[in-house]
């Protein structure tokens, strides 16, 4: 699955060339090939002054847009219903947001860690959960999701990716669901091997019953709880449903957006991926997403395993529970060579940024 080359002196692992390369199956080939491909773009430099609007040439895609944007709007309204009108702080905050953390669970842990970069191994009743759980997130299934995400970080902000950092916030953030996917993306995701994914009973059954699943575990099951058993008024509830999945969703792209931007580069100064402790803290351990990208294999996605770093703790509970094994992680010898030989001299050690040329005391 991955392959180890020497780089200045020291091991860098590769994902297989023939997991990203080999023609799908003709399942997959039936599930791509109805996506609208518009006339291939190229990305041009962009500055703070259009950082929010750079669309490029593709057409827009409007039921996306109207759908989006009507969420949004509706998740301003319900906030304000919720907090302000009806001050219904105890059920939206002990029941919502943690049910939505539960769907973040499934994304993190589960789509990101587990399926797109094979971090760690894991049993059956854990992959259930996961799978479960990420299809109570209402975003794309898995096979869409997982290939996407292997697909941005082989082109990485570059014409394919899905969710090009360098055409600006805007597009990588939410842009590049309201418009059709440029040739580029179509292409190079035809080559993506995802026969692991499409194998897995699991995923093949939230696959065939996604539209259901979702809205189910996204939508009607959070709504129906508080209505029938706590006698909550419906309109309440669906309100408190609204503002648990759209804050979800937009943690989730803020990986591909925020951290992609905003941030230092302590692991590689040549790439866009930054470490953004305000989106590691929204999306439980994603935003240390220049580690991540420097090291995609490592099951914590960053270097240390707690801090800002929800999934990381997640995932050490059930391994020390023998439900997550083969864990996936660097040396600490290796992770030091990269942070010198590519950093940008600013590195999380126990939760300070420190100068690089105290890195070693305070590690010591």
């Amino acid at each position: 699955m991955f392959l180890c080359t020497v780089y200045k002196g020291f091991p860098v692992y590769k994902m297989s060339p023939n997991m990203m390369k080999t023609p799908l199956p003709l399942l997959t080939e039936e599930l791509v090939e109805n996506v609208q491909v518009s006339k291939e773009t190229k990305t041009v430099k962009k500055s703070w002054k259009n950082l929010w609007c750079y669309f490029g040439d593709e057409d827009l895609k409007w039921k996306n847009i109207m759908v989006l944007t009507s969420i949004h709007l509706f998740f301003l309204y319900s906030v304000y219903h919720i907090l302000i009108v009806k001050k219904l702080y105890y059920m939206l905050f002990f029941f919502y947001i943690p049910y939505g953390y539960v769907g973040a669970f499934g994304v993190t842990a589960g789509a990101h860690r587990y399926y797109t970069h094979k971090c760690y191994k894991v049993k059956l009743p854990l992959k259930i959960f996961l799978v479960m759980a990420h299809a109570s997130a209402g975003m794309n299934s898995m096979f869409h999701w997982v290939r996407d995400h292997r697909i941005h970080h082989k082109f990485t902000d570059t014409e394919a990716d899905p969710h090009n950092a360098s055409r600006g916030f805007f597009f990588s953030h939410v842009g590049w669901l309201m418009v059709k996917k440029n040739a580029a993306v179509i292409r190079e995701g035809r080559k993506v091997d995802m026969r692991d994914v499409l194998e897995d009973p699991v995923v093949q059954f939230q696959e065939k019953h996604f539209g259901l699943l979702s809205l189910m575990l996204c939508h009607v099951i959070p709504i129906l709880i508080p209505w029938y058993f706590w006698n909550y008024e419906l309109w309440d509830c669906f309100c408190m449903n609204m503002i648990k999945w759209v804050y979800l969703i937009n943690g989730v792209w803020a990986v591909n957006s925020a951290a992609h931007i905003w941030g230092t580069k302590p692991y590689d100064k040549n790439i866009l991926p930054t470490e953004n402790k305000w989106v590691s803290f929204i999306a439980i351990g994603e935003g240390w997403h220049n580690y991540h990208h420097t090291f995609p294999w490592d099951y914590k996605a960053a270097e240390l395993s707690w801090w800002l770093n929800v999934t990381g703790v997640f995932l050490n509970i059930f391994a020390a529970l023998g439900w997550v094994y083969d864990l996936k992680t660097p040396s600490q010898e290796l992770i030091e060579r990269v942070v010198k030989s590519r950093g940008d001299g600013s590195r999380l050690v126990w939760g300070k940024e420190v100068p690089e040329t105290e890195e070693k005391q305070s590690i010591d």
